[in-house]
């Protein structure tokens, strides 16, 4: 018996489906992960810290930021931080490697900190600084803060904006913001609507605007909500192409990892392209 399959164009694979198919290259680099135990509402202990980064290393993910909380709720101590990073390193094996960095909210003290001190919560201690705003609002302060934070050297890296009510409905904010000089963070999982239909579509727009620089799982455990990007990966190369998800995935990442530069309009010409015959706004 011979069976005979007819391919239709748009017959597109679920995004469920799509995110569990082909691995992605052993090169994904996580920029925002909550893996030191006992600072936040993250691994609770150093054996569940290992566990999530034997997940992260077994689903192609070779860097990761440990990005406790700093905020009204979690008073970060960095000595205590960087004692528990080391710990943390002479524990694992050299699957994966494992960064400094800080989910930084915004608070007067923390801000007067971070101006007075500008690489002492960025990434790697260089010049990128996770940002992470409130999920139901929006400071009324925030863009004079992110301005002086880009006047003394410092790159906010937005976190969320995806699962932030307000900027949700702000896409031209978004875009002031991006023009100023800030990159934009999408969490992994909200792109398979993990958090919700609202969260899952604000993403994607994002990503079909261009507006996206980066993509990163914000884990906190081992099993819900693990360090896991290879899902995402495979759901960008599906439906914005490979050159894209490299560059939200290794290439930007690993950039900032170093400090260094990024392109303004993380776009492609395949995605333009892309947009240009299913008829989105870039």
């Amino acid at each position: 018996m011979k069976v005979r399959v007819i391919w239709k164009p748009g017959a597109w694979l679920s995004r469920s489906e799509v995110a569990h198919l082909d691995p992605p290259p052993r090169a994904l680099v996580d920029l925002r992960s909550h893996i030191l135990w006992g600072l936040d509402d993250g691994a609770r202990d150093l054996a569940q810290s290992l566990a999530m980064l034997k997940v992260a290393a077994a689903h192609g993910t070779t860097d990761i930021v440990a990005t406790p909380r700093l905020s009204s709720a979690f008073h970060l101590d960095p000595s205590i931080a960087a004692q528990r990073l080391q710990q943390l390193r002479a524990n694992c094996d050299d699957s994966i490697r494992i960064h400094s960095g800080c989910d930084f909210y915004f608070g007067f003290g923390n801000i007067r900190d971070a101006l007075a001190n500008p690489h002492k919560y960025t990434i790697n201690e260089r010049n990128y600084l996770v940002v992470e705003l409130p999920d139901v609002v929006v400071p009324p302060a925030t863009e004079e803060i992110l301005s002086k934070l880009r006047a003394s050297g410092v790159v906010p890296v937005i976190a969320h904006p995806e699962r932030n009510s307000v900027l949700q409905r702000s896409m031209e904010r978004l875009r002031a913001w991006v023009s100023m000089g800030c990159v934009l963070q999408v969490t992994a999982r909200s792109l398979s609507g993990h958090f919700g239909k609202i969260e899952q579509h604000c993403a994607w727009n994002l990503l079909r605007n261009g507006l996206v620089h980066v993509v990163a799982s914000d884990a906190h455990g081992a099993i819900q909500n693990p360090p896991r990007l290879d899902a995402a990966w495979r759901l960008i190369k599906h439906e914005l192409g490979e050159d894209l998800a490299s560059k939200l995935l290794i290439d930007n990442p690993r950039a900032i990892l170093q400090g260094g530069a990024l392109g303004r309009k993380p776009a492609t010409s395949a995605l333009a392209a892309r947009a240009a015959a299913q008829g989105w706004s870039l």
